[in-house]
């Protein structure tokens, strides 16, 4: 079992946002796209991270995304479609989403629309 399963959300969403941040993008549209990839509205999102959910329990949670398996491409150099397991491939998934938000990509291609 990978550590980062029993790390708190709310522990690397600020570097998500500091990421985005960075490169001009907002807090809000780290949002959008941690909303739209696991079916959480703002407010079950700033529960999950006022509670300090560990990433297991914060993705058993959600109900991803059917365009999730969209998300291609790799995040520290591991192909984000090639994951072998399911909850890793979930937070690589949020990584790659964010990397791109990062990036400048236009929120329809982030968001797969």
């Amino acid at each position: 079992m990978s550590r980062i399963f029993t790390t708190s959300v709310a522990s690397v969403y600020p570097h998500y946002v500091t990421k985005a941040e960075k490169k001009g993008r907002s807090r809000a549209e780290v949002d959008e796209v941690i909303t739209w990839l696991t079916g959480f509205d703002d407010a079950e999102l700033q529960r999950h991270l006022a509670d300090e959910t560990t990433f297991e329990d914060f993705f058993a949670a959600a109900s991803l995304n059917p365009n999730a398996e969209l998300i291609t491409g790799s995040v520290c150099g591991v192909k984000v479609q090639e994951v072998e397991d399911p909850l890793m491939r979930q937070i690589r998934y949020l990584d790659k989403l964010v990397d791109e938000l990062a990036k400048g990509r236009p929120m329809e291609k982030i968001l797969r629309t």
